[in-house]
């Protein structure tokens, strides 16, 4: 059961504030227990101001960022150099600034014309980095971070796509609405046995779907954010003012519910 908290602040600059805050506490204290971190980044317009704060004092003063291993939530195929690259701009925003190792950084290539291969590739990428086996339970991501869109979707799990309902594989090419049709996605194997995953969410645009997510009935083939149910961690909703304006119930401050989905 997953302890899931859904924090109403104020505008987007106030959920990237309190996102750098969580990502460095986390960060910082998977360092000190095992040496290192793992996580996944998120793509997307509202992650990106998240990571130029972390780029910069005070937060990349507070960890040692060359001790993280640094994944992605999904990417659209495309080259990573194109403006559409979720690795480019992660890596734009914050690795690069931080100076974090090549070796460090683990990138989907979703740019090549077998995402299948590339899928089952990453995912052999990520066992080995992680020490587990490729083709047996996942491991623990010390941190997923996760957007949502209008449609309810996260990474690119989209609603009535074949990934949502993939039980075995971490990582999986799959074919989702235009622009980019094509992708490559954690699935909910791996995302559900993360310690922590944070949602940051923030416009008027996603006041529907945010709604429909946390006090909706079950629907995940249609809200496929509703399908992140950590079986032991910590779900964080960080939503400003305007995303959260269709919520029915408080939903103010640090206040954890539990739920079962």
């Amino acid at each position: 059961m997953a302890c899931v908290t859904v924090e109403r602040l104020d505008d987007l600059e106030a959920v990237s504030q309190r996102g750098a805050e969580a990502f460095v506490r986390i960060a910082g204290k998977a360092i000190a227990a095992r040496g290192r971190f793992a996580v996944a980044l998120a793509g997307g317009s509202t992650p990106r101001r998240t990571y130029e704060l972390l780029a910069r004092p005070p937060f990349a003063e507070r960890i040692d960022w060359s001790r993280g291993h640094y994944f992605w939530g999904d990417e659209r195929a495309v080259l990573p150099s194109h403006p559409d690259s979720n690795f480019r701009m992660a890596n734009e925003a914050m690795l690069r600034p931080l100076g974090v190792p090549r070796a460090r950084i683990h990138r989907m290539e979703a740019e090549r014309d077998d995402l299948d291969k590339a899928a089952t590739d990453h995912q052999a990428e990520i066992a080995r980095v992680l020490g587990v086996p490729p083709d047996g339970d996942p491991p623990r991501l010390d941190l997923v971070l996760l957007g949502l869109g209008a449609d309810a979707h996260c990474a690119s799990l989209f609603p009535g796509t074949q990934a949502l309902r993939e039980k075995a594989r971490w990582v999986a090419p799959n074919r989702v609405p235009a622009p980019t049709a094509s992708r490559i996605t954690l699935t909910p194997p791996i995302l559900n046995r993360a310690a922590c995953v944070i949602f940051l969410v923030a416009g008027a645009d996603k006041a529907s779907a945010l709604a429909a997510v946390i006090e909706g009935p079950r629907d995940p083939d249609r809200f496929p954010a509703q399908l992140i149910c950590l079986a032991r961690g910590n779900v964080l909703w960080l939503v400003d003012r305007a995303a959260a304006s269709k919520l029915t119930s408080g939903h103010d401050g640090a206040r954890a519910e539990e739920r079962t989905r």
